[in-house]
C-alpha cells in the first residue's frame, strides 16, 4: 500500500509503498475513503510530541471495512465506519466507570513480541495513535472504529473521527454547558469550530469567538458564534470582559498554548470553568493567579472530548444528516496524499481549517 511516513522530525512526510499484516483475531483492516488533516499531526511532525520513528501519520478517519479477524462480530467488510484513537479495551478501571477515552490498556495494540502491523522490507513502521490513516489500509483492534450510515458522506464523517468528538464532546461531556450560559472559544481551527457549533447545539445564549484571523471568525459566525473578536486587534480579555459584563461560564482554549491558556482563566467569571482542549507541548507550564481560586474559577483537561466514541459518533452522524452540526463549512480542500506536505504546511498559516485526503482521487 501507499503511505506517508514520517521519518525525521521537521521534515516532509516522505510517500513510500510500505507492506500491511493480517487481521489478527481482534483486528480489522479498514480502506480509509476521507482522512482530515489536523494540527495534531503537526505537533508531532515538529517533536512537541515524542513519537516513535518511523511512522505513518494521520487520526481523523472515515472507511469502509476491507476484512475481519477471526473474533469480530461487531462489523464485517463492507460496513462504513469511523476510526477513533481513543481505542479502549473494554474492562479496565477506566473503561468500566464510564472513562473509555482514558483507556491506556496495551492490548489495543500488537506486543512487541508479535508481527508489526506494518513493515517496510524488515524495517518497523510504528503505528500512530492505534491508527496511522495517511495509508491506503488501516490495520485496528476492532475497538478503535464505529459503525455508521451508509449516507453520511466519507469527509463529513472523517471530520467526526477527530476535531468533532473533541471540540463538540469536549462542550457536552467535559465541561457540561448549560442552556443560557456564556461561553468563549480561542481558537477557531477545527476542534474550536467545533466547540462552537456544539455550544449552539447545547443551547448557549452568548457564543464569543477569539481568533486572529477574520476569514476564521467568519467561519465562525456561521456556526453559530454570536460575537466574534480578532485577537490580534487589542486585548482579548478585556473585551471578553465587556462582552460578557463580568465574564464567562465557560470558556475553551483551542489552540494549545501557554498564553491563551491563561488567557482562558481570565476571561471567567467566578464559578466560570475552562476546559483546555489544545494540545499544550511537553514542558510548558502554565501560570494562574492563585487569589482566582477564591472565586471558584476553575480549570480542567479533556483528552478527545471525554468521549464515549460508539454513542457519541452516530449522533454526531445523525447531527449533521438532521442539519445541526455543520461540517460542510469545516473543509478547505479536498487533496490527494501525495499532497499531504503542502497541508501540514497550510496548517502552520492558521489560514484553514481543514484538509482532506480523499483516496480514490
Amino acid at each position: 500500500m501507499k503511505a506517508a511516513v514520517l521519518r525525521e522530525l521537521n521534515k516532509p512526510l516522505e510517500i513510500e509503498e510500505v507492506s500491511i499484516s493480517k487481521p489478527g483475531p481482534r483486528e480489522v483492516l479498514v480502506r480509509p475513503v476521507a482522512a482530515g488533516v489536523c494540527h495534531s499531526d503537526l505537533h508531532f511532525v515538529d517533536g512537541s510530541y515524542p513519537w516513535a520513528l518511523p511512522t505513518i501519520l494521520g487520526h481523523e478517519s472515515a472507511g469502509i471495512v476491507e476484512e475481519v479477524g477471526s473474533s469480530v462480530t461487531y462489523v464485517k467488510k463492507g460496513d462504513h465506519v469511523i476510526t477513533c484513537l481513543s481505542a479502549f479495551c473494554g474492562h479496565c478501571a477506566k473503561c468500566i466507570t464510564g472513562h473509555l477515552s482514558l483507556c491506556q490498556s496495551p492490548e489495543v495494540a500488537r506486543g512487541p513480541d508479535e508481527e508489526p502491523r506494518m513493515t517496510k522490507g524488515k524495517e518497523t513502521i510504528h503505528q500512530f495513535l492505534n491508527l496511522s490513516s495517511f495509508a491506503e489500509l488501516m490495520l485496528i483492534h476492532e475497538h478503535a472504529l464505529v459503525k455508521i450510515k451508509e449516507e453520511m458522506p466519507m469527509d463529513r464523517a472523517a471530520l467526526i473521527g477527530c476535531s468533532t468528538t473533541t471540540g463538540v464532546g469536549a462542550v457536552f461531556h467535559t465541561a457540561k454547558v448549560e442552556p443560557g450560559s456564556k461561553v468563549a472559544v480561542i481558537g477557531c481551527g477545527g476542534v474550536g469550530l467545533a466547540a462552537i457549533n456544539g455550544a449552539a447545539i447545547a443551547g448557549a445564549g452568548m457564543i464569543i469567538a477569539v481568533d486572529m484571523m477574520d476569514s476564521k471568525l467568519k467561519i465562525a459566525s456561521s456556526l453559530g458564534a454570536t460575537h466574534c473578536v480578532n485577537a490580534s486587534k487589542g486585548d482579548p480579555v478585556g473585551e471578553v470582559i465587556e462582552l460578557t459584563k463580568g465574564g464567562c461560564d465557560y470558556t475553551f482554549e483551542a489552540i494549545g498554548l501557554k498564553a491563551t491558556t491563561e488567557q482562558s482563566w481570565q476571561m471567567l467569571c467566578p464559578g466560570g470553568t475552562s476546559t483546555v482542549i489544545g494540545m499544550i507541548p511537553v514542558g510548558t507550564m502554565v501560570e494562574l493567579h492563585g487569589v482566582d481560586f477564591l472565586s471558584e474559577k476553575k480549570i480542567q483537561g479533556s483528552n478527545m472530548g471525554s468521549n464515549r466514541f460508539r454513542v457519541d459518533m452516530p449522533r454526531f452522524v445523525d447531527f449533521y444528516l438532521e442539519g445541526r452540526l455543520h461540517l460542510d463549512q469545516m473543509i478547505s480542500q479536498h487533496i490527494k496524499l501525495d499532497e499531504i506536505n503542502n497541508a501540514l504546511n497550510a496548517l502552520k498559516t492558521g489560514e484553514e481549517a481543514r484538509h482532506i485526503i480523499m483516496f480514490d482521487k
